[in-house]
């Protein structure tokens, strides 16, 4: 079985380079609370899984051109979770 790298583009420096997805993740991670100033985030989990499932979802969905049943498939969900997904992002 081939294995697949999961990587991300970021923008550190002005230069694009290609990285690990979970290095992308960290960055992200980094600066949000970065940003916070010594605060503490509120649903930090809710917030962050929203903030990539729906980009996900959207990407995923144009690349299938729409059709639910491979984008389910390419998630591991079945297509009812694919759909309830879909409807909670306004995405259907």
């Amino acid at each position: 079985m081939r294995m697949v790298q999961h990587s991300a583009s970021v923008l550190p420096n002005q230069e694009r380079r290609k990285q690990p997805l979970c290095t992308a993740v960290r960055i992200a991670m980094s600066l949000f609370f970065d940003q916070l100033n010594g605060h503490q985030p509120d649903s930090l989990y809710r917030l962050v899984i929203e903030e990539v499932e729906r980009p996900l979802l959207e990407i995923l969905m144009k690349r299938c051109d729409g059709n639910q049943t491979q984008a389910a498939q390419c998630l591991g969900l079945n297509r009812g979770t694919l759909r309830k997904k879909l409807k909670h992002y306004g995405l259907e």
